[in-house]
């Protein structure tokens, strides 16, 4: 059996394929910025990216995987296993409030409310990254051991309201299957990092994101009388404390944090009546499955003892959302040294974990996978008070893709030829 080869001998090659193809890179994100649109409804930008990947000559591309999504292949020039790299496309219902020449000026529909729509997460950002990263691949097909599969996901940012997407759905319909990738890797840019510098973490990295609803019954009655009723705003109150004391008082802090928030109380219309009922909303946020699962127990035990105690009804609805985003560890102890030959091993760091929420878990669920960050705001503003990633203001500096270009590329033709015989 021979010897693995280098893969340090293609890296003068695709920094050089990386300078090439910046400009294009650069241009696609404005353009996708320009235009954005949501999850399961990326069809302008599904397009771009299919065309693009045809023009290169891509073994095989893929349309409407998991609605919208595109799937290229790229088999290499030599023998070898299969690796995944992965972008998500669609925008979020937010309004634009920056300033820039290609602001986003577009409407649509979502959940049934007209809203503003714009690229406040970076996925712009990404799919631009993941078609240079193509190109640059593509250009060096005869020089690569393997095939990869470029992944354009929709719907990250959930689909509408009774819809399926994401990368849920992209798994379900064999994005990972035909042919058999063995790993995958993904980025993601973020404002709370300054433009050149890396963040990663092995094991769990972002928390999964669930979604608790809870209807507490009681009995209406006058305020000036409310022996006669059961007030639900006031058990409803006692709630809301009791879900204080699941992640201080019944978790392990020692082994993973938590996130137990209640966003929304609801009840009642008018100042002088108790309402028959009222409606609390939330999130629960966890790294670790099994904590997870805890807390789930937790929250419908104590809304319901509560809510019996003061004589109401309790009825409690869970909706599990995306799994805790968990580094390979052995995957991520290989891509600590590429990324540093990359951007400098002083800008490759480890960082706090995520309490958001990722989709690149459902991938991980499947096959070894790496997700990490790329810092993307400018060095002359502070990072520290950037406007986050969701934010109508959030600032992407343009000088961060041509490093996830790198990366990405970097990391996938060090796999292959790591897994080469």
């Amino acid at each position: 059996m021979n010897a693995p080869e280098s893969p340090y001998r293609l890296d003068a090659a695709l920094c050089a394929a990386a300078d090439r193809v910046e400009a294009k890179v650069v241009a696609w994100r404005r353009d996708f910025h320009e235009h954005p649109e949501l999850g399961n409804r990326e069809v302008r930008t599904a397009a771009a990216v299919a065309a693009h990947l045809r023009a290169l000559g891509l073994d095989e591309v893929r349309e409407k995987v998991a609605v919208t999504g595109v799937v290229g292949v790229l088999r290499g020039g030599k023998p070898g296993p299969v690796v995944a790299l992965r972008a998500d496309m669609d925008a979020l219902p937010v309004k634009e409030e920056v300033d820039v020449p290609f602001a986003s000026k577009a409407v649509a529909q979502w959940n049934g409310q007209q809203c503003g729509v714009m690229h406040a997460c970076g996925h712009d950002a990404h799919t631009a990254i993941l078609m240079g990263v193509a190109e640059v691949l593509a250009g060096l097909r005869a020089e690569l051991a393997g095939t990869v599969v470029f992944l354009f996901q929709p719907a990250e940012e959930m689909p509408p309201i009774g819809e399926e997407g994401g990368a849920r759905l992209m798994v379900e319909q064999g994005c990972l299957a035909d042919p058999k990738v063995e790993a995958v890797f993904g980025l993601h840019v973020t404002s709370i990092h300054p433009t050149g510098r890396i963040g990663y973490r092995s094991g769990p990295l972002m928390a999964s994101a669930d979604q608790f609803r809870v209807f507490i019954r009681g009995t209406q009655t006058h305020g000036a009388m409310p022996w006669r009723g059961v007030d639900p705003i006031v058990v409803g109150s006692q709630v809301v404390m009791g879900l204080q004391t699941i992640v201080s008082r019944n978790l392990n802090l020692a082994k993973e944090p938590s996130v137990v928030t209640v966003g929304v109380f609801q009840g009642g219309v008018r100042d002088n009546i108790i309402p028959d009922e009222v409606k609390l909303e939330g999130t629960i946020r966890a790294f670790d499955e099994g904590q997870r699962d805890e807390i789930h127990a937790h929250v419908k035990r104590i809304t319901e003892m509560i809510s019996a105690a003061g004589g109401a009804k309790a009825n409690v609805h869970i909706h599990r959302g995306y799994p805790v985003t968990v580094n390979h560890e052995g995957l991520t102890a290989f891509s600590v040294p590429s990324l540093s030959r990359v951007a400098g091993e002083a800008n490759v760091q480890v960082v706090d974990k995520v309490c958001g929420a990722e989709d690149f878990a459902y991938y991980q669920q499947a096959v070894p996978g790496f997700f990490y960050f790329v810092g993307c705001t400018p060095p002359e503003r502070d990072a520290r008070t950037a406007a986050p990633n969701h934010s109508p203001r959030f600032y992407l500096d343009e000088a961060c893709l041509k490093l996830g270009v790198r990366t990405l590329a970097t990391l996938a033709v060090d796999w292959l030829a790591s897994r080469a015989a």
